[in-house]
């Protein structure tokens, strides 16, 4: 008897994922453990795992479709077999056996590379697309795969119903040859600057960072402060390690440490200090947690995620920087679990690398605060002797739930936090 694989729950919010990827095809032979389709959630793409062998019967949505969670996506049964009727799910794009579709130029690493049939004759690049309003109507995986590939939209025939744009014909269309040049003693003219109007479907991602955001700010009232920091330390500190540590090998201890690994760590020590700021808001309770778990925000193509370093009190530089690359490459990839970014009791954020001086985060529901690293800027200060001379200044904010602590907390915190940057090198200890 066939079996129907649902969209899964992937996401303590999830409610409707969208299916990004099938990495199977009508036809194929299935079994127990094999992944079948990576699905966007509201914080990643996670592939779906098949639990039964058989034969994949039918996939009821198509690359780019949005299922309702609980909703089926395929059938697994025996050869032959009819596959049952799923009058909730979205129409079926492909029923029938085919041979594997072309593999999606993407941002995101594939589990598993899919052998790729001989593409289709490419569609005539100048067809009319259907449109609405003059707004094209494409697919928003198709979308995507035209922005990554530089294509124009309107140049591409659309073969979905009522002419969408579908991946498939993304993915088989030529970029427009560029006219002949002229005369070789022409000058050449200027790349003329263009806005362009979009309208960009939202995200489960973009839908979940609205929500958790909205309800941050509205339910948790905050309150800021914020410190002056001598950078200078903290940067003499870093170029020492780099100089002596990242031309060696992983195996004599080389490594490479970025501001945001010397921040972290910062981070984590001033904690320990005061615990206080190591709270959250549990409603009738304020709860004091015993361990450091450390979010940080990594920025992505289309949102922001925040892994979270376990523990992070009670490791040390290197160990911290290591597991905030790891983090870093699989957020930039999609391929956190939501394990790794749940249950953090403070949060990090940094736009330094970005030039910005200054700014106020909004709070990680239900962390007690959120630290915004600014960029260390030169500016004239005032230094012991009374003097003015060229100093290294960094900015921190500190956003807080009054709910939970006050503003004491926070100033003693920002204090702590301080005299560790300016004296890094007691952190190491």
């Amino acid at each position: 008897m066939a079996t129907l694989i649902d969209m899964p729950k992937l996401s303590d919010t999830m409610t409707v994922g969208t299916l990004v990827r099938w990495l199977k095809n009508v036809g194929d032979s299935i079994s127990n453990g094999d992944m079948i389709a990576e699905i966007e959630t509201d914080k990643a793409t996670m592939e779906v795992e098949c639990f039964d062998d058989g034969i994949l019967l039918k996939r009821y949505c198509g690359e780019g479709d949005e299922v309702v969670v609980g909703d089926p996506i395929a059938a697994i049964g025996e050869a032959g077999e009819e596959a049952p009727a799923a009058k909730s799910a979205a129409p079926a794009k492909a029923e029938a056996p085919a041979a594997p579709a072309p593999v999606a130029e993407t941002t995101a690493a594939a589990p598993e590379p899919v052998v790729a049939a001989p593409a289709p004759a490419p569609a005539p690049v100048a067809a009319p697309v259907a449109s609405t309003g003059g707004r094209i109507k494409a697919s928003p995986l198709a979308k995507k795969i035209a922005a990554e590939k530089g294509l124009d939209l309107a140049t591409i025939h659309g073969s979905g119903p009522g002419g969408r744009i579908v991946k498939e014909d993304v993915l088989n269309a030529k970029p427009v040859a560029a006219a002949p040049a002229a005369a070789a003693s022409a000058p050449a003219a200027a790349p003329a600057a263009t806005l362009e109007e979009l309208v960009i479907p939202v995200s489960n991602m973009r839908k979940s960072i609205g929500k958790a955001l909205v309800a941050s700010k509205t339910q948790a009232p905050h309150f800021y402060l914020q410190i002056e920091v001598n950078g200078a330390p903290l940067a003499k500190l870093r170029a020492e390690l780099n100089a002596n540590l990242a031309n060696l090998p992983p195996e004599q201890g080389g490594a490479k440490f970025s501001v945001n690994d010397l921040t972290l760590k910062a981070a984590a020590e001033a904690a320990r200090r005061v615990p206080a700021i190591n709270r959250s808001w549990e409603g009738d309770t304020i709860k004091q947690h015993a361990n450091v778990h450390l979010a940080f925000g990594v920025a992505i193509d289309d949102g922001l995620v925040t892994p979270v370093i376990r523990n992070a009190e009670t490791k040390g530089l290197r160990e911290i920087g290591a597991e905030a690359k790891v983090l870093i490459k699989k957020a930039r990839g999609k391929k956190l679990t939501p394990n790794e970014m749940s249950g953090s009791t403070l949060t990090v954020t940094n736009l330094g690398m970005f030039g910005i001086s200054d700014f106020y985060g909004i709070i990680n529901p239900n962390n007690a605060a959120i630290l915004s690293i600014g960029a260390t800027i030169k500016k004239p200060v005032v230094n012991e002797n009374d003097e003015i001379v060229v100093g290294q200044v960094m900015k921190i904010g500190l956003s807080g739930d009054h709910r939970t602590i006050d503003g004491a907390v926070g100033a003693q915190y920002l204090q702590a936090l301080k005299a560790i940057l300016e004296a890094p090198a007691t952190m190491l200890v």
